[in-house]
């Protein structure tokens, strides 16, 4: 298992434009396996950068995204309705789904059944039993592999809805987990489980701004950072994994070796 790839960009349209090249590429290999775009999103501040450099005018015929034959999965979500501020699917909806010209098509796009919101296990099995259907059946699949995974990094090395030290982390059975005592409100929530990201054929990091610099410092250059959720994905993931970050969120002082470019 190789390293994973730490890629410096001078500010947040550059981050842009080189993950739209990034999933410009995952899709083309996904096309070639499956005719389908598999994709597992986290919310924060990701949709917003990924929708700045999706919804950029195509340069030429290859610079094309074909919508209509993607399908959307949510990395983590928050137990709350659809239309409340706290919903990663309403923060992808506003930022992205909604500005997707009907020429390029719409995709497939699965949100939490919101008739589980006070029962947030049966919430997850819904999910899970959701993504089966997609996936195909689990006796013949031991985890789902999603072409792209698109996640963010808490300041505390969280990702998705995985923890530092939280029981989740150590799940190897289920696709899907549920949170009751997230230490990050709201407190109700599912989960991808860390196998099912580092499963996945691809997973990108999409960091920006300069509270992300101790984090990352710490994930990469320290023993200690390993073990925090984003540490466990770049160790499952190895070369899978890259992380698109600006100046601000590198900062100075990380040892770790960065890119410049794809």
């Amino acid at each position: 298992m190789g390293l994973p790839n730490l890629y410096n960009f001078e500010n947040v349209d550059a981050v842009a434009a080189a993950l739209r090249q990034y999933v410009l590429q995952c899709q083309a290999a996904a096309f070639q396996r499956h005719d389908s775009f598999k994709v597992a999103v986290s919310g924060g501040s990701l949709p917003n950068t990924l929708a700045k450099g999706l919804l950029a005018k195509s340069t030429d015929a290859g610079d094309e995204l074909n919508f209509s034959k993607w399908e959307i999965f949510f990395a983590d979500e928050r137990a709350v309705p659809l239309d409340h501020e706290d919903s990663n699917y309403k923060l992808l909806k506003d930022e992205l789904l909604d500005k997707i010209p009907a020429a390029v098509g719409q995709p497939v796009v699965h949100p939490i059944d919101i008739k589980y919101l006070d029962n947030v296990q049966e919430m997850a099995h819904q999910y899970q039993d959701n993504m089966l259907r997609s996936f195909a059946a689990k006796d013949s699949v031991k985890l789902p592999v999603f072409d792209l995974l698109l996640l963010g990094c808490g300041p505390d090395g969280h990702t998705c809805s995985l923890f530092p030290n939280h029981e989740l982390l150590r799940e190897h059975d289920a696709w899907v987990g549920a949170i009751s005592d997230s230490p990050k409100p709201p407190p109700k929530r599912i989960t991808l489980t860390l196998p099912v990201v580092t499963h996945g054929m691809k997973i990108a990091y999409v960091i920006t701004g300069d509270g992300k610099h101790d984090i990352l410092k710490k994930i990469f250059d320290t023993e200690e950072g390993k073990s925090l959720p984003c540490g466990l994905v770049n160790e499952g993931g190895g070369e899978k994994v890259s992380w698109f970050a600006d100046s601000k969120a590198l900062g100075e002082g990380i040892r770790f070796p960065m890119r410049a470019s794809l």
